[in-house]
């Protein structure tokens, strides 16, 4: 059971993480900017997950014409590829996780050609993309497509699907900077209220290091010289 769970928390508590460089066309991840189309998608959050008890909207399927043009789109986009990239995450997991179990690389590999074919064979790729249809069809008109093709086949358009996810992955970088500088200054100012938070804080800029304990004397350092006195000098 603590195997089995270890595995679960791997895949699914840090799966956001995982593809933060790869955001979602219409998914949220905290923090990160607004959609990016063009990019492959990232699982959702476990915690953003509705209840058990609360069913997804059931979504009617494209008529074949707008299918095939929402297939279309998201070859374009890259977003085709979310079901590989979901997969290769999971099992990078799985492997990580079953690599602190069994020791010797044969043995992991063994395991890891049995997983990867049941995998595969269980979840494919294709089975992710398919069910992307319908919500595409949900959100988007057929017009609505057709001006999206339009645009992600111009020049432009795959200027944005190639560049998109550096912008991302920078601008996501530029915002955790800025809110952990902010976080560190609040906690600052509470350290008064709350004097164990200065254990935790790290030192301010300029700041002297906090004092250490005095070093030992050296050998002889200060130590009363042994012996009998020399005898006074003659006058």
């Amino acid at each position: 059971m603590k195997f089995l769970t270890g595995i679960l928390a791997a895949v699914i508590l840090t799966g956001g993480s995982a593809l933060a460089q790869t955001p979602a066309p219409g998914t949220p991840k905290a923090p990160a900017p607004a959609h990016q189309p063009g990019t492959p998608a990232q699982p959702p959050a476990a915690s953003a997950a509705p209840p058990a008890s609360e069913a997804p909207p059931a979504l009617e399927k494209a008529d074949p014409a707008k299918e095939a043009a929402i297939r279309h789109l998201m070859d374009l986009t890259q977003t085709s590829k979310l079901g590989d990239n979901i997969s290769s995450y999971i099992s990078g997991q799985v492997r990580s996780v079953m690599g602190r179990t069994l020791q010797k690389p044969d043995d992991l590999q063994k395991f890891m050609d049995a997983f990867t074919q049941k995998f595969t064979a269980a979840a494919p790729s294709s089975a992710v993309t398919d069910a992307q249809i319908p919500v595409y069809s949900h959100f988007f008109s057929m017009e609505d497509i057709e001006a999206l093709i339009k645009f992600y086949e111009s020049p432009l358009g795959q200027r944005v699907v190639k560049t998109l996810p550096q912008v991302a992955q920078q601008t996501q970088q530029a915002g955790m900077q800025i809110d952990q500088k902010a976080a560190i200054e609040v906690l600052r100012s509470m350290s008064i209220e709350y004097p164990e938070l200065k254990q935790m804080l790290p030192p301010e800029p300029g700041a002297a290091p906090p004092p250490g304990p005095a070093p030992a004397p050296g050998p002889g350092a200060g130590a009363a010289p042994s012996g009998p006195p020399p005898p006074p000098a003659e006058k």
